[in-house]
């Protein structure tokens, strides 16, 4: 059945993208009043989730736990992320989509209360499974929640790139209002009551995820249509758009992922003090931050797949840039700049996601992809601590290197692919 399936949605993506014409979104109330109540719900939602390993950490180390306690209960919430895929089937099979997205955040809720609570109070086995619960609650609250938004706000080309900037900005809130939440939260009450007030950011973003407009099931009653994670995967080999989005968001999140970790290194380079790596690492955030308003204010425009070319060589100029930085103004503007052009990045990949994924395993491609990406990121994070090691500015090196031979891979597929077989 596999096989056959994939060869009867082939012509998805051989398929023109939609119109460039401006849709007003689909029936029952899409469009802004849907977007807007997307963007609050995802943005809870990826709070909760982006804030959580660094509450877990707090919560052990500041009643006296090991740094390797943390680091393992801290995996426990994040590790699970990679079964997404194989959690993400019932998004397309389900009849409300919302439900199973809201089902999982209150799951992610209950999950991480059992396992913060549980804390120096049982085992150590218990917090870790509780806190596994939680992390496999969480590609439906990131990758997830993308999959909704192309139905939500319409088949307009340029709607469905705004619609994107914003959840580009959501993802950017989440990652940044998450642990700064924790961080304020744990000094000014405690690590509980920080992890709480996430669990009451996910609580609402459930409510806030049913309250999205429904949208028709794509499998249209017959749910056997619908693949499973295995031929999903084989779906996005066989397809080159796919393909090529998969592997090119995996080696820029693998190079920017290093980011972090030479900021510090680089600041002896660089004659300052240590503490103000946190001034290049907020760059990068706040640089993130302006790129994904940039996209909603102009929408990327153009073929997916290019603009994730020229996006990706982008972020090499970007990383070069970092590389080479005499000063340290230079290099905080590098880090900012390199953020700008990630955000940019991975806006064209959520365009690819939308636009290539087949409608009846596009919540599968979403969630497939991010947990691919999120796999990439840490092993980046520790190729670059391996790496520092030898040359501070070894990993950034490596990086550039990795994705400027992606780009060339995915020009030569795209331009030597078989005629007819691939969206250019």
């Amino acid at each position: 059945m596999g096989e056959h399936h994939i060869a009867s949605t082939s012509k998805v993506w051989d398929a023109p993208p939609p119109s460039g014409k401006e849709g007003k979104g689909g029936e029952g109330g899409k469009g802004g009043t849907g977007l807007a109540r997307y963007v609050v719900a995802a943005a809870l939602a990826r709070t909760a989730d982006g804030g959580a390993v660094v509450a877990v950490v707090l919560l052990v180390t500041s009643s006296g736990g090991s740094g390797t306690l943390a680091g393992v209960l801290g995996a426990c919430i994040t590790a699970p992320h990679l079964l997404g895929p194989f959690v993400a089937r019932p998004l397309d099979t389900a009849r409300d989509g919302r439900k199973v997205i809201a089902t999982a955040c209150l799951l992610y809720a209950i999950a991480l209360t059992g396992g913060v609570l549980t804390y120096g109070h049982a085992p150590a086995a218990v917090t870790g499974l509780l806190l596994a619960a939680a992390g496999t609650c969480g590609p439906l609250l990131t990758g997830g929640i993308s999959s909704r938004l192309p139905a939500i706000v319409g088949p307009g080309l340029r709607t469905q790139r705004r619609a994107q900037g914003w959840d580009v900005a959501t993802y950017g809130i989440g990652g940044t209002v998450g642990p700064s939440l924790v961080a304020g939260l744990s000094g000014w009450v405690s690590p509980t009551a920080a992890a709480l007030a996430l669990v009451v950011g996910a609580v609402t973003a459930a409510g806030g995820v049913l309250l999205l407009p429904f949208t028709a099931p794509s499998h249209g009653g017959d749910r056997t249509a619908i693949l499973k994670p295995g031929a999903t995967l084989a779906l996005i080999v066989r397809s080159g758009p796919l393909r090529r989005t998969v592997y090119l968001t995996m080696i820029v999140a693998l190079s920017v992922a290093a980011l972090p970790i030479t900021a510090v290194h680089l600041t002896k380079i660089l004659g300052t003090e240590p503490a103000t790596a946190a001034v290049l690492t907020a760059a990068y955030g706040l640089g993130n931050l302006t790129g994904s308003i940039a996209v909603m204010v102009f929408p990327l425009t153009g073929d997916p797949g290019r603009l994730m070319r020229h996006l990706a060589l982008g972020v090499v100029a970007g990383l070069l840039t970092v590389t080479a930085s005499p000063a340290f103004a230079v290099t905080a503007s590098a880090y900012a700049l390199t953020g700008i052009l990630n955000a940019f990045f991975f806006a064209s990949t959520l365009a690819a996601r939308t636009e290539y994924a087949p409608s009846g395993a596009r919540g599968q491609v979403f969630i497939w992809v991010a947990a691919l990406k999120i796999t990439s990121g840490s092993a980046g994070t520790a190729l670059a601590g391996s790496l520092t090691g030898v040359t501070v500015q070894l990993p950034l090196v490596v990086g550039l290197l990795a994705v400027s031979a992606a780009v060339v891979a995915a020009t030569a597929e795209t331009r030597f692919g078989r005629a007819g077989a691939e969206n250019p």
